[in-house]
C-alpha cells in the first residue's frame, strides 16, 4: 500500500471511530445542558475538568506521542521487535511511576490551582470551593488517560487505528449514564458528572490493554531508565511539555478571563468550543494522528521529498474538510443549538449567547487543522523546539488579543482571540518549515483552497436559504429538526456536487473510494 493509501485509510479508520465517540460527546453536552444549564455548576464544572485535561496533553496526546512515535519508529525498524517491547515496557514503567506521583500532588494542591485558575469565582459565594472539590475527585482522569496515550502509539505504529479511537465513545457514555442516573442522589448533583469522568477514564485503559497484548506486548516492570532510547524520548519530551503547555495556557488564560464576565460566560465559551471540535475532532485531529506515523518512517529512510508529499496531501485533505464545516458551523450556530441543547435549564438567551462564541471560532478551524498537520512534521522530523517556540509568541498573542477584546465584546471576544492567535499559529508554523526543509511544493494547494471556498460559498447560500424558514426561538420540535438535518444533507451534496464539477481530485478520489466500498459490501 502506498504511504498516501495509507494516510487515507488511517484517517478513514480514525474518523470512523471518532465520529462515534464525537456524536455521544455531542449527546454527553446535551444532557449537561439540559440537567445543569449554565450557570453556577456547569462554569465550576468547566472550570475544574481543565486542569486535568490540561495535563492529560502535558504527559499525553502532545509531548508523550510526539516524543514517542518517532523514536518507537526508529528502534523498531531499525533494532527489530524485541527492542521494541522493550523500550515499551521502560516507557510504561517510567510513566506509571510519575503519574502516581502527579496525581497525589495535584489532588492535594488543588485548592491552589483553582485558586490562580478561576479567582473570578471567589465572588460567587461556594463557587471556588464547588471548582475544587470537582477537580480533586477528577484528578485521576489524567492517570489512565496518559497511559492510555503511550498504548494508542504503540497500536498506531503496528496500523491499529480502531480501539484508540473508539475508547472516547466509552468516556462519554459513562459521563452521560453517571449524570443521568445518579445526579439526584449526590447533595451537589454535578458531582456525579465529576465521578463519570473517572470511571470512564477507567474503562478507556482497560479496554486498550487486551489490544496490546495481543500485540505481545505483555507491559512487565522494567526500571532500566537509563536506556538510551528511553533517554531520548525523555529529552524529546521536555520541549514537547512545554510546546503543550504553552498552548494549554492560552485555554487557561481564556478561562481565567472569562471568570470575571457574566455568570454564565464559561458554559458559553465551553459550549460553543465543543461544537467547534466536533469537526476537528473527527478528522483534523485523526489525520495528524494517521500521518505521523507513516511521515516519522519516512523521515528514518531520509526520504525528505516522501515527506514533503505526505505533508502536501494532508493539507489538501485538510483545507477541503475545514472550510465548509467553518462555513457551515457559522451559518448554522443558531439552529444547532437550538435543536440540540435548548431544553430543560437551557434557554433561548444561552442559544444565542453560545451561538455568537462558536461563529467567532468557527473562522479557526482551518488554520487550527493547518498547524495539527504541520506539528507532526517536525515530530517526524525529531524537531520539538520549534512548536514551542512558536507556541510562545501565539500565547502572547492570545492574551493581547483577549485583554483586548474582552472589554467590548465579553465571551465572544476571547473567543475570537483565540482564533486570531490560531491564525498567526499556523502561519508561523509554514514559514518555519519551509525554512527548514526549502520548497515545500505546495503551489497546488492554493487552487484547492479557491476551488473550496467557491464550493462553500455555494453552500452556504443554499443551507441559509433552507434555514430561514425555521423558527428557532421555539426551541426543538419534529419541523425544526427536520429542517435542520435537510439543510445540513443539502449543503453537503452541493458542496461536494461543486467540487467534483470544479474538477478538485482528491474529492473525486474519495467520491470513488465510498463507491468501491459500498460496492465490496454489497457483494
Amino acid at each position: 500500500m502506498s504511504d498516501r493509501k495509507k494516510i487515507t485509510a488511517a484517517a478513514g479508520v480514525l474518523s470512523a471511530a471518532t465520529m462515534m465517540s464525537r456524536f455521544a460527546g455531542l449527546a454527553r453536552d446535551m444532557v449537561i445542558a439540559s440537567l445543569f444549564g449554565a450557570g453556577f455548576g456547569s462554569d465550576a464544572f468547566f472550570m475544574s475538568f481543565t486542569i486535568p485535561n490540561l495535563l492529560r496533553r502535558f504527559f499525553a496526546e502532545g509531548s508523550l506521542t510526539a516524543a514517542f512515535v518517532p523514536t518507537f519508529s526508529k528502534v523498531r525498524h531499525d533494532e527489530g521487535e524485541e527492542a521494541a517491547r522493550r523500550v515499551v515496557s521502560t516507557c510504561w514503567t517510567l510513566l506509571l511511576t510519575v503519574m502516581i506521583v502527579v496525581t497525589a500532588c495535584g489532588i492535594a494542591l488543588s485548592p491552589w490551582l483553582v485558586e490562580g485558575m478561576a479567582n473570578g469565582f471567589s465572588d460567587v459565594a461556594g463557587k471556588l470551593e464547588l471548582t475544587t472539590r470537582l477537580t480533586q475527585i477528577m484528578f485521576p482522569y489524567i492517570f489512565f488517560v496518559s497511559l492510555l496515550a503511550l498504548l494508542t502509539g504503540v497500536l498506531n505504529v503496528y496500523g491499529h487505528y480502531f480501539v484508540p479511537a473508539f475508547s472516547p465513545l466509552v468516556l462519554n457514555l459513562a459521563m452521560i449514564t453517571s449524570a443521568v442516573l445518579f445526579h439526584q442522589r449526590f447533595a451537589v448533583a454535578i458531582e456525579a458528572l465529576a465521578w463519570g469522568v473517572v470511571v470512564g477514564g477507567m474503562l478507556q485503559l482497560a479496554m486498550t490493554l487486551p489490544v496490546v497484548w495481543r500485540y505481545g506486548f505483555h507491559l512487565h516492570c522494567s526500571f532500566n531508565w537509563k536506556d538510551s532510547v528511553v533517554r531520548r524520548i525523555a529529552m524529546l519530551m521536555v520541549p514537547g511539555i512545554v510546546g503543550v503547555a504553552i498552548y494549554q495556557i492560552n485555554v487557561v488564560v481564556t478561562r481565567l478571563l472569562s471568570s470575571f464576565l457574566d455568570q454564565g460566560s464559561v458554559s458559553y465559551l465551553y459550549y460553543g468550543q465543543r461544537l467547534f471540535e466536533f469537526p476537528q475532532g473527527i478528522f483534523i485531529v485523526s489525520l495528524a494522528q494517521a500521518v505521523l506515523p507513516t511521515m516519522s518512517q519516512q523521515a528514518a529512510r531520509q526520504d525528505m521529498d516522501q515527506v514533503k508529499q505526505s505533508l502536501r496531501y494532508a493539507l489538501t485533505l485538510i483545507v477541503l474538510v475545514t472550510l465548509p464545516a467553518a462555513v457551515g458551523l457559522a451559518v448554522c450556530a443558531v439552529p444547532i443549538f437550538s435543536q440540540l441543547f435548548m431544553q430543560g435549564a437551557f434557554g433561548y438567551g444561552d442559544v444565542q449567547q453560545t451561538a455568537r462564541a462558536l461563529v467567532a471560532y468557527a473562522p479557526g478551524l482551518l488554520f487550527v487543522g493547518i498547524s495539527r498537520v504541520i506539528v507532526p512534521t517536525f515530530y517526524a522530523l525529531q524537531d520539538t523546539k520549534t512548536p514551542v517556540r512558536v507556541s510562545f509568541w501565539t500565547l502572547l498573542a492570545n492574551v493581547g488579543f483577549g485583554v483586548l477584546l474582552m472589554g467590548p465584546f465579553k465571551h465572544v471576544g476571547l473567543a475570537a482571540a483565540l482564533t486570531l492567535s490560531s491564525v498567526l499559529n499556523a502561519m508561523l508554523l509554514l514559514w518555519l518549515l519551509r525554512r527548514k526543509l526549502g520548497s515545500l511544493a505546495l503551489d497546488g494547494v492554493a487552487g484547492v483552497v479557491v476551488k473550496a471556498m467557491l464550493a462553500s460559498a455555494a453552500m452556504a447560500a443554499v443551507v441559509h436559504w433552507c434555514l430561514s424558514f425555521g423558527v428557532w426561538r421555539q426551541g426543538v420540535s419534529f419541523n425544526n429538526l427536520s429542517l435542520l438535518v435537510g439543510a445540513i444533507s443539502a449543503g453537503v451534496v452541493v458542496y461536494l456536487v461543486s467540487c467534483f464539477v470544479l474538477k478538485v481530485d482528491e474529492v473525486s478520489e474519495l467520491m470513488q473510494l465510498v463507491r468501491r466500498k459500498v460496492r465490496r459490501s454489497g457483494n
